[in-house]
């Protein structure tokens, strides 16, 4: 009974089974005819949606090429209208310049009739002036030559009348103008302004206690002055000079600091080689103090302030400087004083006046060391410790270099030449002097008409007497003016020079 029932049981599973198997065959083939169906239409509505996405692009596409031929066309037609509109002032212009061109042709014929006509009136004309040269040379009994001569004659006598009296004139009001207030503004610095200066040399004489001295101070074998001249670079000059020595050399500083050492060696007593480099090397810081000092009191004097102090130092060196026995310190302080009360009085700057007058020859400080122009050292100097232009330019002109461009530096170049010009400034040798003279006196007797002439007052005026039957009244002014220029271009000197020309006649008869 089991068994059938298992048997059943077995057989139901597999008809159960077999029916499932059927069942699930049958739904999956209606899933596939369903899917092929459903693919088939999306596959159509594709196509259909293509279809009309085609004709949808072709219509946009037809419209874009209509647009675009529509406005190549239109743009051919625009281009065409401004080719004709071209055209047309081609034409116009062109009918413009046959027209100008016919007219020039008209001008230039009658400019070529005027022109023949011109030509045959200046005949005419050289034949009248011939006919009446002809007739003038035969009433004046002339020749053409003769008769040109005496009329430039004539006309050169009128222009020198005329140029002498222009410069007469000239000189009259320039003077009239300008020579009272000149006078009253240097007079006045001048008086205001009084200075004493120090003659200097290239030598410094060392008063010794004794003739032993002499003995010490040369040293066993010449080896403490040798040392001494090693050191500070001067030369020592033992001679016969009773109770003294000679320190000789061009830089006045190293001699200076020789001076000093060699006073300091004596008093000592002890005097060898380490002793005397120990005394140059006391002298000279004692030497940069006393110039430090220096140059802080001109800069008091000349009531100078806010210099940088290496300007100050620098300008304190100048107190061991002379020019032409002029000592350089004494002669800047005087060149800003006078600088700042002419500047006062004509409404100038007064500082920068009195500033670039104190500092105009600060090169000479440093030329013994340096080469170059003391007026290049200066100005070089003074721009590396910030100076203003002003002052710079003041330098840069004081001796006429380059040309002044402010009043303060005319000022400068003013003051400059008063302080070294005046009576006792300065002096210089009788070779010199006399060298000077001569060469005065030789420009003007190279003129033409010259009898004689003579430098007078030092140099400082040129009195010429001329031949009165070769130079007239009017040719003398002229004559003045020539010679002064001449001594400007070829002379150097401080001031001025008057040039004076005299010409005499005398008549003299006796009573018989």
């Amino acid at each position: 009974m089991v068994i059938y029932v298992l048997l059943g049981i077995g057989i139901g599973l597999i008809i159960g089974l077999m029916a499932g198997y059927f069942l699930r065959k049958n739904s999956s083939e209606k899933k596939i005819g369903s899917a092929e169906t459903l693919a088939q239409n999306i596959i159509n509505d594709a196509n259909r949606t293509a279809e009309a996405n085609k004709r949808e692009i072709l219509l946009e596409a037809k419209d874009e090429i209509f647009r675009l031929r529509t406005e190549q066309e239109r743009e051919n037609k625009e281009r065409r209208n401004e080719v004709a509109r071209l055209e047309k002032r081609v034409l116009s212009k062109e009918e413009s310049l046959d027209k100008k061109f016919n007219s020039l042709e008209r001008k230039e014929d009658q400019l070529q009739q005027r022109t023949n006509a011109i030509a045959s009136v200046e005949e005419e004309i050289e034949s009248l002036y011939q006919e009446q040269k002809n007739e003038l040379q035969r009433i004046a009994e002339l020749t053409r030559d003769e008769a040109k001569e005496l009329l430039l004659d004539e006309v050169r006598n009128e222009i020198e009348h005329e140029q002498a009296q222009i410069i007469r004139n000239a000189d009259a009001k320039m003077r009239d103008e300008s020579e009272k207030r000149a006078r009253e503004i240097i007079s006045t610095a001048i008086q205001r302004y009084a200075a004493d200066h120090v003659t200097e040399s290239t030598v410094t004489v060392v008063t010794l206690p004794n003739e032993e001295m002499k003995g010490r101070i040369i040293g066993r074998e010449g080896r403490n002055i040798r040392a001494l001249e090693t050191m500070t670079g001067i030369d020592l000059i033992i001679d016969d000079t009773p109770e003294a020595v000679v320190l000789s050399s061009f830089d006045p500083i190293r001699r200076e600091v020789a001076r000093i050492a060699l006073e300091k060696l004596i008093t000592d007593g002890r005097i060898h080689p380490a002793r005397i480099e120990e005394m140059v090397g006391k002298a000279q810081l004692e030497l940069e103090s006393i110039v430090r000092e220096a140059g802080e009191q001109a800069c008091d004097d000349a009531n100078v302030h806010g210099l940088h102090p290496e300007l100050v130092k620098t300008l304190g060196r100048l107190k061991y400087r002379t020019s032409y026995g002029q000592n350089v310190l004494k002669h800047a302080v005087e060149v800003s004083n006078l600088a700042g009360m002419m500047a006062a009085d004509l409404g100038a700057d007064v500082n920068i006046a009195k500033r670039a007058g104190l500092l105009h020859d600060l090169g000479k400080a440093i030329d013994h060391e340096v080469e170059g122009p003391h007026v290049e050292l200066g100005v070089n100097l003074a721009k590396k410790f910030r100076e203003n232009k002003e002052v710079l330019h003041a330098i840069e002109a004081h001796h006429g270099d380059v040309d002044t461009t402010t009043i303060e530096a005319v000022l400068v170049q003013a003051a400059d030449a008063i302080s070294a010009a005046r009576p006792g400034a300065r002096r210089e040798t009788l070779e010199n002097y006399i060298h000077r003279l001569e060469n005065l006196e030789g420009i003007a007797n190279r003129f033409e008409g010259i009898e004689k002439s003579f430098a007078i007052q030092a140099g400082r005026e040129l009195r010429i007497m001329v031949k009165p039957d070769r130079i007239s009244e009017d040719q003398m002014v002229i004559t003045a003016r020539e010679i002064a220029k001449a001594i400007e271009n070829e002379l150097q000197y401080p001031g001025q020079i008057k040039v004076h020309v005299i010409r005499e006649t005398r008549t003299t008869d006796y009573a018989k």
